[in-house]
C-alpha cells in the first residue's frame, strides 16, 4: 500500500513521472493516433480490456437480493500474508463489539525513508510486525507484550536506503523479505537469524512459503526463489520491466502445484512451483482518455485463488476473475484498486482507489451493491497564499476487506475504520483508530488486529 506519509498524489507522480519517458504511453494515447484502436497487439504492446468509457454499476436484477456466505469459523493462526496460500480465508470468527484491548509501538513509523508496509502474520499466541527501519518484532496476542526484538537494518550507512519487504510463517520459522536488499530466516520463538541472503534488488512484497521454497517479487518485476532451509538461490522469473509503479508489491498465492504472481506492467502469471514453467499471463489493464495514471498497471494487491479462480485488480482499472487453469477471463470489470479481493461463498468483495467498497457475483461479475466510503469527505487545500496555489489533499485511501462474524471490515489512511453490513454495504459503526491504516488487518483467535503507520498494533476484540 502507499504510505501516508507519502502522500498519494507524490506516489503516483513518481510513477507518471518514469511512465513519461516509456513509450507505452504513446501508442496507447487514443489522442496522439490518428487510427483507431488495434486488434491484435505488436510485440511488447499491451491492450486495454476493457473499453475507456465503461462504467461499474449495481445489476437491476441483484439490487437487494440475497446471497449465501459460508458460516465463520475460528483461525488460530494467520501465518501467510493473505491468511494462507491460497489468500481466501473466506469468513473468520471475530469479535462485533470492536473494543480496544491494547495498543503496542513496535518501533520505527512512517516518515522520510522509512514505511510501514509489511502486512502482519500470526501464530502460537504471537503476531509478528515489522516496522519502517527493518525491526522484526514478536508480541504476545493477549497482551501486547513484547517478546522479542531483532534489528535487520544494515549496518553500514551507505547501505540503509530502503523500505518495504514483509513476513511469513512456516514450521516454526519467520522468513522475512526487505527493500534493504535481503531475504532472511528467523526462529520464530526467539528472533535469532538462520540466515540472511543478500538480493540484487530491493523487496517491497511480502513472501510466500511453499513446499520448502520462499518466493517473493523483486522491484525488477523478477519473482524470486529460495530454498527455506538455506536461503540458496533458486528458479527465477522474469515479468516486463515496467519503470511505472505504485509503492507497496504483490505476495504470489498457491494452489497446489501452481503460483499465481502479479507484477507492477499489469500482468498476472500463472507458473509451476517447482521449477517455474509459465502456464499462463493474462495482463489487467484499461485505457482512460482522461487519466494519464491509468497506464501506471500495478498489480498490488494480492491475487487470490477461489475455487478453481483467481481474482486480481489492478491500479490501470480492471478487475477480473480469471480461470485458474487456462488463464481464461470469466469477467472483467472496470474498477480501479490497489487493494486484495475478499472472495466468500457466492460473492467477490473488493475495495476501490476511491474507496467504494463493492460487492460482485462471482459467477456473473454482476453487482449487488457499492458503497463509497468517502462520500461527503471534503478534499482541503494546504499551502499557498491567500487561497493561490498549494495543492488539494486526496481523499483517504481503505485497506482490502476483512470478512468477520458477519461484518465487513476496512480501514483507511485517515485513521477511520469502517464496519460495514456484507449483505447490504450498509455502515453499521465507524471509529477513530487514532493513526492512519495502510496495512491490511488480520483476524485470529478471536480478535482482530491492526497495524498504523506510525508503527502501534491495535487490537480488537
Amino acid at each position: 500500500m502507499i504510505s501516508s506519509r507519502l502522500p498519494m498524489a507524490a506516489v503516483l507522480l513518481a510513477g507518471a513521472v518514469a511512465l513519461s519517458s516509456c513509450s507505452t504511453i504513446n501508442r496507447l494515447n487514443p489522442f496522439d493516433r490518428d487510427d483507431g484502436p488495434q486488434e491484435v497487439a505488436g510485440e511488447g504492446e499491451r491492450i486495454s480490456v476493457i473499453a475507456f468509457d465503461d462504467t461499474l454499476n449495481v445489476s437491476d436484477t441483484l439490487r437487494g437480493a440475497d446471497f449465501f456466505l459460508p458460516t465463520p469459523y475460528s483461525r488460530t493462526a494467520w501465518p501467510l500474508p493473505g491468511g494462507n496460500l491460497e489468500q481466501a480465508p473466506e469468513h473468520i470468527e471475530a469479535p462485533v463489539a470492536f473494543d480496544v484491548a491494547w495498543r503496542r509501538g513496535f518501533g520505527q513509523g512512517s516518515g522520510r525513508g522509512h514505511h510501514v508496509m509489511a502486512p502482519l502474520v500470526a501464530a502460537d499466541g504471537r503476531i509478528y510486525v515489522m516496522d519502517g527501519a527493518a525491526t522484526v518484532s514478536a508480541i504476545d496476542a493477549k497482551s501486547g507484550q513484547v517478546v522479542w526484538d531483532t534489528n535487520l537494518e544494515p549496518t553500514r550507512r551507505d547501505e540503509r536506503e530502503g523500505f518495504g519487504g514483509g513476513l511469513a510463517l512456516a514450521d516454526g520459522k519467520l522468513y522475512v523479505t526487505s527493500g534493504y536488499r535481503f531475504m532472511a530466516r528467523l526462529d520464530a520463538g526467539t528472533g535469532a537469524v538462520d540466515w540472511r541472503s543478500e538480493t540484487e534488488q530491493p523487496i517491497h512484497a511480502a513472501p510466500t512459503v511453499t513446499a520448502g521454497r520462499v518466493m517473493a517479487v523483486a522491484i525488477d518485476n523478477t519473482l524470486l526463489t529460495y530454498d527455506a532451509a538455506t536461503g540458496a538461490p533458486s528458479w527465477t522469473y522474469q515479468a516486463l520491466s515496467e519503470p511505472a509503479r505504485i509503492l507497496g508489491a504483490s505476495s504470489p498465492a498457491v494452489s497446489g502445484d501452481t503460483v499465481v504472481a502479479s507484477f507492477s506492467s499489469g500482468e498476472l502469471v500463472a507458473l509451476r512451483s517447482g521449477n517455474g514453467n509459465d502456464l499462463w499471463n493474462e495482463g489487467l489493464s484499461r485505457a482512460s482518455r482522461t487519466n494519464a495514471l491509468s497506464e501506471i498497471r500495478d498489480i498490488v494487491g494480492r491475487p487470490v485463488i477461489y475455487r478453481g479462480d483467481v481474482y486480481a485488480v489492478s491500479h490501470s482499472g480492471a478487475f477480473a476473475a480469471v480461470d485458474l487453469r487456462t488463464g481464461a477471463p470469466r469477467w472483467t470489470l472496470p474498477v480501479t484498486g490497489v487493494t486484495t479481493p475478499w472472495p466468500a461463498g457466492d460473492v467477490v468483495f473488493v475495495v476501490s482507489k476511491a474507496g467504494e467498497v463493492i460487492c460482485i457475483s462471482r459467477e456473473s461479475g454482476q453487482v449487488y451493491w457499492i458503497r463509497d466510503l468517502n462520500e461527503g469527505v471534503e478534499q482541503r487545500k494546504t499551502g499557498g497564499i491567500f487561497g493561490i496555489g498549494g495543492t488539494v489533499a486526496p481523499k483517504p485511501l481503505w485497506t482490502s476487506p476483512l470478512l468477520a462474524s458477519n461484518k465487513l471490515v476496512v480501514a483507511s489512511s485517515s485513521g477511520d475504520m469502517a464496519v460495514l453490513n456484507p449483505k447490504t454495504g450498509e455502515v453499521e459503526r465507524r471509529m477513530d483508530l487514532g493513526g492512519s491504516v495502510l496495512v491490511d488487518p488480520i483476524a485470529v483467535g478471536g480478535m482482530i488486529y491492526v497495524a498504523t503507520d506510525n508503527a502501534q498494533l491495535i487490537a480488537l476484540r
